[in-house]
């Protein structure tokens, strides 16, 4: 069995990951269902989703739709109370650095773009949108291979410019001191944001009970820690979103540590 929650973890709220972890594992053992007794984070995400004893995972929802719709179960979105977005959404925002002229992402034109990853919907697949809706072309140069990565190509001068998730950004502005060092000019629309998921064929919905209890039952504390609000029952027909295109990066880019 393997539980994980790697989207948002980090060692400040690795303690907060873990508390909410023996909540809903406990609430999940209450009702029947076997748990592992702590978070899995030696396997590799993807490895995790596609265990077939996956009992949690948490999952971004442009590798959900390009290559586990279907084989995983979905049990519903976490809310980290995003502004501006709907329960259950979240978006990115256009980060460059701090003494950059630009004020708007459609100043940007020519701009290096790094991305995360070009299956990361917050890194490549969001900000692929907005340019699209605005008729604007994105230059990518850089597969960083995470957000804080991207955030340090902008800082050092790698790239001129980045599209970070919501509440990643909100968490390295909390805990990286390299991010005062960029600034924020805008945003893509929203989706839905990280969901969980269980399985295939498992029994959504006393996960779904499970979490909703687990979240509730946080400490003040860690509930800060993690901004976690609840969790959301998003339809289907939320996630029907057209892929985006493979990024066009030089040949020989090079990916960050």
């Amino acid at each position: 069995m393997i539980a994980s929650l790697p989207m948002y973890d980090r060692p400040e709220n690795a303690a907060a990951h873990d508390a909410l972890w023996s909540l809903i594992r406990d609430n999940l053992r209450t009702n029947g269902i076997s748990a592992p007794e702590t978070l899995d984070r030696a396997t590799p995400h993807m490895e995790g989703w596609a265990r077939p004893d996956l009992v949690l995972g948490q999952i971004c929802n442009l590798p959900y739709r390009a290559l586990f719709r279907g084989k995983v179960t979905l049990i519903g979105a976490a809310d980290y109370g995003v502004p501006d977005a709907g329960p259950g959404q979240y978006y990115s925002q256009f980060i460059v650095r701090a003494d950059d002229p630009a004020t708007d992402p459609t100043q940007c034109t020519g701009y290096r773009f790094v991305l995360s990853e070009p299956l990361s919907q917050s890194g490549w697949g969001a900000a692929n949108d907005w340019a699209q809706a605005h008729d604007h072309r994105l230059t990518p140069v850089l597969r960083s291979g995470g957000h804080r990565n991207s955030l340090l190509a902008v800082v050092e001068g790698r790239a001129d410019l980045a599209s970070i998730d919501a509440i990643t950004l909100r968490n390295l502005l909390r805990w990286e001191p390299a991010a005062q060092q960029i600034r924020i000019i805008g945003r893509t629309h929203a989706t839905p944001g990280m969901t969980f998921i269980t399985a295939l064929g498992r029994d959504p919905a006393p996960c779904f009970a499970a979490i909703d209890a687990a979240i509730r039952a946080l400490s003040p504390t860690h509930r800060d820690t993690l901004g976690l609000r609840g969790i959301v029952a998003l339809p289907p027909s939320a996630y029907d979103i057209p892929l985006p295109p493979v990024p066009d990066l030089p040949e020989h880019q090079a990916v960050l540590a």
